[in-house]
């Protein structure tokens, strides 16, 4: 209950602001009390009113310590095998799961009540990647094979495929403005125009064996991950590299064609102030975008690869996942 209770407070809270802009802030006041164990709040003073500071709420929330101990909210019997992919929807009311080992489909799930929305067998053996357009119009899936699958989101309907790579797709990307798909293969990198549903360009060929991708918030900059631990970063207007991290580093005695140091994944906060890179050699590492230095030592404590990793819209805690589970960090601090 108290939960729901601080959320109407924040919510009526936000509406009076709206609708009156000017009104001082400390004249709309909360007690840290009454905003429940959801959030935490800083408290201030204002010299001009006779109001105590320990009843004036700021407007700008800090993150609660809740994250520490999370609790399972429902289980969902999605998919007959491994569930390789996840996305939800920007509303956060839908979930899209897509399957693995002869389940390749694409499933979509109603949050409030946990019921199956939508089924739809979307490759021949598995779903590997997807991608939700920000303005939901169009959802990119690929899987064990070469194709890219697109869809009409709000339809639900099958649109084209594009089949220009020549190995398997690893990994999806959508700029911002949702006009540009970028897809990662074993063969490289290539750009898509959404809007006309046509290739756009090639960015790179098979010397760039490409395992992750992520998009800056801005929209211009692109960073790949690499089979040899190596991360580039790319201006998408030009097509241009723009720099190469060396990330990670694997064993010396790996078997031949294998690499142990590949960047699984990639992930920029939503300022875009720090880029965050998981790999097989198991570590995540935090890199600070201003600097192109890590911002503390590398994460440990997977027992295997890097999976999955996810930012908090506050950009203040990261999830990652591997074969032993889901770890939470602290992005500040590096903490577990």
């Amino acid at each position: 209950m108290g939960i729901y209770l601080s959320s109407f407070i924040l919510y009526s809270f936000y509406l009076l602001a709206a609708i009156y802009p000017k009104l001082p802030l400390a004249t709309i006041s909360l007690t840290s009390e009454q905003l429940g164990a959801c959030c935490q709040a800083r408290l201030v003073a204002q010299n001009n009113l006779d109001i105590p500071s320990s009843e004036i709420i700021e407007l700008e929330f800090l993150p609660s310590d809740g994250w520490r101990n999370p609790q399972l909210l429902r289980t969902i019997d999605a998919h007959s095998g491994p569930v390789d992919v996840l996305t939800f929807t920007a509303d956060s009311q839908f979930l899209i799961s897509g399957g693995s080992h002869n389940d390749a489909h694409l499933k979509v799930w109603w949050l409030d009540s946990g019921k199956e929305i939508d089924s739809i067998r979307a490759h021949q053996t598995s779903v590997t990647a997807i991608a939700l357009s920000p303005d939901e119009e169009i959802l990119a899936s690929v899987g064990n094979d070469t194709g890219v699958n697109l869809w009409d989101w709000k339809q639900g309907k099958y649109t084209r495929t594009f089949l220009d790579h020549s190995s398997n797709i690893l990994s999806l990307a959508i700029t911002p403005d949702s006009n540009t798909l970028v897809t990662g293969a074993l063969d490289g990198i290539r750009l898509w125009d959404l809007k006309k549903q046509r290739p756009l360009y090639i960015l790179n060929r098979f010397d760039h064996q490409t395992y992750a991708l992520a998009i800056h918030p801005g929209g211009s900059i692109l960073a790949s991950g690499h089979k040899f631990g190596t991360i580039k970063l790319w201006n998408l207007k030009t097509g241009t590299l723009l720099g190469a991290i060396p990330a990670h580093t694997g064993a010396a005695n790996q078997a031949p064609g294998r690499s142990t140091r590949s960047v699984s994944v990639l992930a920029y906060t939503p300022d875009g102030s720090i880029l965050v890179s998981g790999s097989y050699d198991r570590t995540i590492k935090v890199w600070n975008q201003i600097t192109g230095r890590l911002a503390y030592p590398p994460l440990r404590g997977h027992t295997g690869r890097v999976e999955a990793i996810a930012i908090n819209p506050n950009g203040e805690i990261l999830a990652s996942a591997s074969r032993d589970g889901v770890r939470l960090w602290n992005l500040q601090t590096g903490e577990l």
